[in-house]
Formats: structure tokens, C-alpha cells, sequence
């Protein structure tokens, strides 16, 4: 049964690491099916994207939109969990405010970007905080379903033990929201990369939208996907060496993640 396991596990593994050798296959095949200039291969692209590393600003850029993002996630999470769980525990706060989070859904990333770019000028700080507008809602509400979800009767058991606040949160509360945390973020850091691309093309000093902006207006295919590549090279790598990790670490004792 262990061996069935084990040899599961590594097919399962095995798939995972054919996967982008697989994507890069395919995106050859389709340049080489297409044979035009707006459409270059993928070794035209590392050849562009090597230059580019070497002469240009492409790892300046690159850092520059990661610490905007890093900022917008880290504000964004901490708001949206002390959000979501005033809301999850007072109804009164829920109804009160509740509409306001579902604007904060729907309202387009745009229209915020813009209205804060108006409002503060094309700075860095309009840009992070368009960011965490668009992001806080989303994670408010994810908390908010994760603290109504708790089971009480973990809480009743502590509070007959008397066991102190800070152990009850430790032991009982934390597990049980953090597949509500992990979830967040996950979908945060989608989210959050996207949307600074779009708000650095329409105004900032810098950074991989800036400079997807710039190739555009000319027409330079070739480094706009050379950008593309370097930016999601660090998303991949940041998923699989920290959010998967960090995953397997919190909800390994849960029967679901380990058949996964």
C-alpha cells in the first residue's frame, strides 16, 4: 500500500515537471506553424530576454514591481483579515457594512487606479494604494466566510478548560482559519500581480508594466514576453518554494492536501 503511494506520488510529480517543458514545447511549435515576427520562439525570447538582463533595466524593473507588490500584498492581508474577522463575529458590523464590501468587489480596478492617480498624483504611493482597494474586499470577505465557519464547540472546550486567550487562539482558532488565510493569499498574489502590471502602464517611473507600456508602442513583441517570462519565472518560484511549503507545513495533517 506505502509502495502504491510513493510511486502515485511520484507520477504525480513526474506530470508537475512535464508540464512547462510541455507549455514551452507547444509555444514552439505554434512560432515555427506561424513563422512571422509578432509571433517569435521561445529561444528568441531567451536570447532577447539574456540582453536584456545584461544591458537594460529589466532586473531593476522586475525588483521595482515586486516591491510594490510585496507592500500592496502584506497592507492588503493585514486589513483584509482584521476586516473579515470583525465581520465574521459581529453581525450588527456585517449588516452595516456589508454593501460596502460588495462595491469594493465590483468596482472596477481602473477606475480606482484612475481615481487615485487623479487624486494623488502618479506617485508610488497612489499606486500601492489602488492596489490594496482593489485587493482588501476580496480577502475580507474570504476571512469573513473562515471566521463564521469556525466550530464552536472547540471554543465552548477551551472555555470550560479555561485555557488562556492567546493558547485558545493558538490552538483551536488559527488551524481552523488557516485554509481561509492560504486561500487568500493564493488568490491575492494572482490577483495582485496583474492588477499593479495594469496600474505601472498607466502611470509610474518604472517597473514590468512601465516597461510592457513602452514595447507596445513600439511594437516589440520579442520584449514584451521577455518581461512576461522573467516576471512569471519569479511567480512560479515563489509558488512552489514558498506558497507549497508553506501549504504542505500548515494543512499537512489534513487527508485531502495529502492525496493531493
Amino acid at each position: 500500500m506505502e509502495n502504491e503511494r510513493r510511486t502515485a506520488r511520484w507520477g504525480a510529480a513526474g506530470l508537475e515537471w512535464f508540464s512547462l517543458p510541455l507549455l514551452v514545447l507547444v509555444w514552439y511549435l505554434l512560432a515555427v506553424v506561424v513563422d512571422h515576427r509578432l509571433f517569435p520562439t521561445p529561444v528568441t525570447v531567451v536570447r532577447e530576454l539574456w540582453e536584456l538582463a545584461l544591458h537594460r533595466s529589466l532586473i531593476a524593473d522586475v525588483g521595482k514591481t515586486l516591491a510594490r507588490a510585496a507592500i500592496a500584498f502584506v497592507t492588503a492581508m493585514g486589513l483584509g483579515i482584521v476586516l473579515g474577522a470583525l465581520l465574521g463575529r459581529l453581525r450588527s458590523v456585517d449588516r452595516l457594512f456589508g454593501s460596502w464590501i460588495i462595491i469594493g468587489l465590483n468596482i472596477p480596478a481602473i477606475v480606482v487606479a484612475i481615481t487615485c492617480y487623479i487624486w494623488l498624483g502618479l506617485t508610488e504611493f497612489a499606486l500601492i494604494l489602488a492596489v490594496v482597494v482593489n485587493k482588501t474586499p476580496l480577502v475580507t470577505v474570504t476571512m469573513r466566510e473562515g471566521v463564521r465557519a469556525l466550530d464552536q464547540g472547540y471554543g465552548e472546550l477551551a472555555q470550560v478548560y479555561r485555557v488562556p486567550f492567546w493558547r485558545r487562539m493558538r490552538l483551536f482558532v488559527l488551524p481552523q482559519l488557516m485554509p481561509y488565510v492560504l486561500t487568500a493569499a493564493r488568490t491575492g498574489l494572482s490577483l495582485i500581480w496583474k492588477i499593479v502590471l495594469v496600474f505601472e502602464v498607466l502611470g509610474s517611473d518604472g517597473g514590468v508594466g512601465f516597461r510592457i507600456g513602452i514595447f507596445f508602442q513600439n511594437f516589440d513583441i520579442a520584449g514584451i514576453l521577455s518581461y512576461t517570462v522573467a516576471f512569471m519565472t519569479v511567480v512560479i518560484f515563489l509558488e512552489y518554494a514558498v506558497m507549497r511549503r508553506l501549504e504542505a507545513k500548515v494543512l499537512g495533517w489534513r487527508p485531502a492536501f495529502q492525496s493531493r
